[in-house]
């Protein structure tokens, strides 16, 4: 199993930068993928960006050359650094982990966090 438990949202001016972590509760190494998704206010939940145990990285067009997705597996963490933010992109933030275990996957969520952009 993994927990994971999201940080670093919060209110952001337009054209503002954030950083979001997701801590995971054991070694992300050979953890297949993890990613983030996010849920504007009654919407559903859509992918942002995913990266690989090897570091291949995959993005949503809207947030293609303001967003980077990372990961420390040292720290266990996963990042998302958001620049250029805009009012679009409020919404809450999940982070998610997909492990593969013989024939088996699971995917794990964390609990969110609130990303607002406003002036």
């Amino acid at each position: 199993q993994v927990q994971l438990v999201e940080s670093g949202g919060g209110l952001v001016q337009p054209g503002g930068s954030l950083r979001l972590s997701c801590a995971a509760s054991r070694s992300i190494f050979s953890i297949y993928a993890m990613g983030w998704y996010r849920q504007p206010p009654g919407k559903q939940r859509v992918l942002v960006a995913t990266i690989t145990s090897s570091g291949s990285t995959n993005y949503a067009n809207s947030v293609k050359g303001r967003f980077t997705v990372s990961r420390d597996n040292a720290k266990n963490t996963l990042y998302l650094q958001m620049n250029s933010l805009k009012p679009e992109d409020t919404a809450v933030y999940f982070c998610n982990a997909i492990v593969i275990s013989g024939a088996s996957q699971t995917t794990y969520w964390g609990q969110g966090t609130q990303v607002t952009v406003s002036s």
